[in-house]
């Protein structure tokens, strides 16, 4: 694999375009509307260096090419987006009105999806230009807008997955024992950046009884001999996301911790067996669950299954139930059951999954044995 990817070309980013459009015409709306952040990145390539409360946005309807409305000041780095040769620029000057000049590209009584980081005050300046129009959150809409991963982009995932398992083979080889979480996250910080990753988003060392708590914060406990230690990290490396979960023990298991381990591993084997096309998103979460309620532990899995990533760590679908999306190749999607015993330990095994044609396959590949560290 090359060192660094294809990158997108503006063709790219107009057929993700085009695609959006027609999603929202199939749903029944007049239209998508953009905000600065991951979707913006997603359909055009362009990231401002800051959202502000000057209006930026992106509409798109089938039927009609693509309009960037973006401040003035800002339309130069626009127009350097790789997308940008797919759409048409619109900006603003301060002292007119962002809101009419929108307005002008929208139906008057057209119901749009927004994208969910959208700023409050922008959706209302719309809705008081346009009273007669409604709007939808972009993921309650068109959940499946970043869901399904073409090529590039999974040779990105890819990248990334291999970046973190890169990260978690290094991590074993240092002490944790009278050293603190925070200085074990540091290290996975670090080695994250040093396989690529330009961004990293989490580094969670939850040990001993700080494992019970799945988003727990590396923090100053120092972790002991005997410690069962959660390690959850990851990020982006090519704007795409890592992330992985492994728990690790200093010194050797006692029979019930490594029985508690075992449940989780078959619980993430069945999860991941579940993997096919036609699958609904929740039967990945019925199968790792059902491993770990037969098993007695089933209060103890707490959190749903899985969720999608791409351009942001975590994103649509979610492995949950109640969530009855067909898995279709190329969604990409954590599947990480966990058991969680307040007061004692937690044990978390994650890896990433793409959806092939007849099955899934995983991005990350490090062995789900429990690992002994010193």
């Amino acid at each position: 694999m090359p060192t660094e990817p294809v990158p997108f070309t503006a063709d790219d980013y107009r057929a993700r375009m085009a695609r959006a459009a027609r999603s929202a015409a199939d749903a029944g709306l007049a239209g998508v509307l953009v905000a600065p952040g991951p979707d913006l990145v997603h359909l055009t390539g362009y990231r401002p260096t800051a959202a502000t409360e000057r209006l930026t946005m992106l509409v798109l309807a089938a039927g009609q090419d693509p309009v960037l409305v973006v401040p003035t000041l800002e339309a130069a780095d626009a127009e350097h987006a790789v997308g940008a040769p797919a759409l048409t620029l619109l900006d603003w000057t301060d002292g007119k009105d962002p809101y009419a000049l929108t307005a002008s590209l929208l139906g008057a009584d057209g119901r749009f999806a927004v994208s969910d980081n959208g700023w409050a005050m922008h959706l209302l300046g719309l809705q008081r230009t346009l009273p007669d129009s409604s709007y939808v959150s972009l993921t309650e809409a068109l959940p499946m807008l970043r869901a399904v991963k073409d090529a590039p982009e999974l040779e990105r995932l890819e990248a990334a997955g291999a970046a973190a398992d890169a990260t978690y083979e290094e991590i074993l080889e240092v002490r944790f024992s009278g050293r603190r979480e925070t200085d074990i996250a540091a290290e996975l910080a670090a080695l994250l950046r040093k396989f690529g990753h330009s961004q990293v988003d989490f580094t969670v060392v939850g040990s001993g009884p700080n494992g019970a708590n799945p988003h727990h914060e590396a923090g100053e406990r120092v972790i002991e001999a005997g410690d069962m230690v959660v390690l959850d990290f990851g990020g982006l490396k090519h704007g795409y996301g890592s992330d992985t979960s492994r728990t690790v023990h200093v010194g050797e298991p006692s029979v019930a911790e490594q029985r508690v381990h075992d449940v989780v591993r078959e619980a993430q084997q069945a999860g991941c067996d579940a993997v096919r096309p036609g699958a609904a998103c929740q039967d990945i979460d019925r199968a790792a669950r059902a491993v770990i309620t037969e098993a007695g532990y089933g209060e103890q899995f707490i959190h749903r299954t899985g969720h999608g990533i791409g351009v942001t760590t975590h994103e649509p679908p979610y492995m949950i139930e109640g969530e009855e999306q067909p898995l279709v190749p190329g969604m990409c999607f954590s599947v990480e059951p966990g058991i969680y015993l307040p007061g004692r330990f937690g044990v978390r095994i994650e890896d990433i999954v793409t959806v092939t044609e007849d099955g899934g396959r995983r991005l990350n590949t490090t062995r789900r044995e429990m690992a002994i560290v010193e």
